[in-house]
């Protein structure tokens, strides 16, 4: 016989499956965004609907990693540039959104409410705090990097920041009976520690472990562990886990690029099974019934309501005027500022717990809650369609103007243990936008069995990249005279722009840097040619040095080249710094700036040859260093590429190298 609530786990999951499977096709017909068709969905099988299910503490796990997740991928999917770009607005943000809520919240609960003024700042702080829990909704719509979204999401953790620091004030008054201002600097001063700490460890962790380990599945968990590690650290220290999250999210985001594997795994767990399972436990907390049991509960919670989203408005407004912002953009920030759950449930529990709050409060606050998520998602997902259909016109019309070159690649592989390499830095070097198929390429002149599953054991790894990256890919492998015969027949066939092939290993002593096959490819070919040996995954390499010689800016593919540069430190989150002569250096950042790449890129000027030996010095074995070549009779060609393989196999054996010679005619 079925009892109710239920409580044998597996019923328990599967009615949750079903409900996060169900969910949106019930509620899509009625045009319920999905968020809060989950929410709904929770107060409908919760203790107070039909009470199918009690929030066991499946719930609170699940629900505690679900909130932790939103903040996690709020950070890891904003670009780095972009964060740079608008930090100082999102701080403005931030105290407009902590501010004006806690002014009018204070002098709005003392005199609407009759409370002390304690508990007047605890409600205020509730007003102040916000959850992104709309956010969702943005990644859905690939506006994570809008400056909008970016601006609403700093200006969350300030917010959230400011409001938990009063929350704890507010309860040390009441708990001591006065402010404490040696607490507020011992966390201050944890604060510091924390995040210099995990600032500093977990990137080096990350990188350790990536290069050590590339199995997808090990990658994820790795990461998994250290978001909660950095939330568990928060909390010993005072803070909310939320804010860890949001922290290692910032710390690992160039760890993650947006278009990797890990990244599609992160995303796909999350949207999954984490954040619809918090979702449908914060509607298992909502109880609507509080709102009929008297006029005074209808009234506190009219007027919290009223007041929490209002002020939250009218900070969006201010910012979108000082911003010069339009309505959609005001509107996305504040679908995402007007959300209630994580940090506004937390003091609303600790205030009931310690008698600041009275019965009606509180369930005014549970119906605020309410009501704030609706608005927030509606608001959210109206104005992320706009958004994304005004940018959607934009690019249309930028590449009717400006029509670019996409890369069309050939990737060379013949060895399993490079063959991922080659390939993911291939497909970074990508347009995102880029839908040619690359084509991974493997040649052999004879039909020794282990020859030949080398090389078909490298297709398929290479293959698995560009599957994870959700790039189409054509296979080939060719039997030729000779590799460089296949490579260039092959290069003509498919209309190549640039080839990808490994470094050389020398075999003896007397061996070339380059070898005699590169050497005669680069004879045989004008396409571009990339060469690459990386110890490391590119997707960990924080610093791309780029070395150039004179008079690149005159070669025919200087902007290919260049293009694709930039490409991989945008898609890879890396600083680019160019050794390059004053001249082309200033043709290098015009390439950059007005083709709207989003990375961050810095100059070192040299003279002469021995000035790029001198500032080569510098590179450390985690960076990447590419150095543009030429060819004999180009117009950058001088004497010293006759010394550039020796140079770079005597100083740089144990670094990442890339190697690149420009197309010629």
């Amino acid at each position: 016989m079925i009892s109710f609530p239920i409580e044998q786990p597996v019923a328990i999951f599967l009615i949750v499956l079903a409900v996060i499977l169900l969910g949106p096709l019930v509620f899509r017909p009625l045009r319920i965004p999905p968020i809060v068709g989950m929410i709904i969905a929770g107060m409908v099988i919760g203790p107070y609907g039909f009470n199918i299910l009690e929030r066991d503490t499946s719930f609170k796990i699940f629900g505690e990693v679900g909130i932790l997740y939103i903040m996690f991928l709020a950070a890891v999917e904003i670009d780095m540039f972009h964060l740079r770009k608008s930090r100082n607005k999102g701080l403005i943000f931030g105290l407009l959104s902590f501010g004006l809520p806690m002014f009018a919240g204070i002098v709005g609960s003392r005199y609407a409410f009759g409370v002390s003024w304690t508990t007047s700042v605890l409600i205020a702080s509730m007003y102040a705090s916000h959850t992104l829990i709309s956010y969702p909704t943005v990644s859905k719509f690939g506006l994570s990097n809008v400056r909008s979204a970016v601006i609403a999401v700093f200006g969350t953790i300030v917010a959230v920041l400011l409001a938990l620091l009063t929350l704890a004030q507010v309860v040390n008054i009441k708990v001591h009976g006065g402010f404490e201002i040696g607490g507020m600097i011992r966390l201050l001063v944890f604060m510091a520690i924390y995040m210099i700490a995990v600032g500093y460890s977990f990137p080096w962790l990350t990188r350790r472990f990536f290069s050590r380990n590339v199995d997808q599945i090990s990658q994820y968990i790795f990461i998994l562990a250290l978001v909660f590690l950095a939330s568990l650290l928060a909390k010993i220290i005072g803070l909310e886990a939320i804010l860890g999250a949001f922290y290692a999210g910032l710390v690992l985001n160039p760890m993650i690029p947006t278009r990797s594997a890990l990244m599609k795994n992160i995303k796909f767990v999350g949207n999954a099974i984490f954040i619809p399972y918090f979702l449908i436990g914060v509607g298992m907390l909502i109880n609507v019934s509080v709102i009929f049991r008297g006029w005074n509960v209808a009234w506190v919670a009219l007027n919290m309501t009223g007041v929490a989203l209002f002020t939250k408005w009218l900070a969006a407004w201010v910012s979108s005027l000082l911003f010069g912002f339009d309505k959609a953009d005001r509107n996305l920030i504040f679908g995402l500022s007007s959300g209630k759950a994580a940090a506004t449930i937390a003091a609303t529990m600790i205030g009931f717990n310690y008698g600041l709050l009275t019965e009606d409060i509180m369930n005014g606050a549970v119906v605020m809650i309410l009501i704030c998520c609706i608005v927030s998602t509606v608001t959210t997902e109206r104005a992320a369609k706009k958004i994304r259909m005004r940018i959607t016109a934009e690019d249309l019309s930028r590449a009717e103007l400006v029509p670019g070159e996409y890369a069309r690649q050939i990737v060379a592989v013949a060895n399993p243990v490079t063959s991922e390499g080659l390939m993911r830095l291939a497909l970074f070097m990508r347009a995102p936008e880029n839908t040619n198929p690359a084509t991974v390429l493997f040649v052999r002149s004879n039909d020794d069995s282990r020859v030949v599953e080398m090389g078909r054991n490298a297709i398929r790894k290479a293959a698995g990249v560009a599957d994870a990256m959700d790039v189409e890919i054509k296979t080939v492998e060719r039997f030729d005279l000779s590799v460089v015969s296949g490579l260039t027949n092959v290069s003509r066939e498919e209309r190549a722009t640039e080839m990808v092939i490994g470094f050389h290993r020398r075999a003896n002593i007397v061996d070339s840097f380059f070898g005699a096959m590169t050497e005669q490819l680069l004879k045989s070919t004008d396409k571009m040619v990339f060469m690459s040996r990386c110890f490391i995954p590119v997707d960990t390499v924080t610093r791309i040095v780029v070395a150039v010689p004179a008079k690149a800016e005159y070669e025919t593919g200087f902007k290919l080249w260049v293009t694709r540069v930039a490409n991989l430190g945008a898609q890879i989150s890396a600083r680019l710094i160019f050794i390059a002569f004053p001249e082309t250096a200033e043709f290098i950042r015009n390439i950059i700036t007005e083709d709207g790449f989003e990375v961050r890129h810095d100059y070192r000027n040299m003279d002469t040859w021995d000035d790029f030996i001198l500032l080569s010095s510098e590179v450390e074995e985690d960076d990447l260093m590419i150095v543009v070549g030429a060819r004999k009779g180009s117009i950058s060609y001088s004497s010293d590429q006759e010394s550039l393989p020796v140079f770079l196999g005597r100083h740089f054996s144990r670094h990442n190298l890339v190697v690149v010679y420009p197309r010629q005619y």
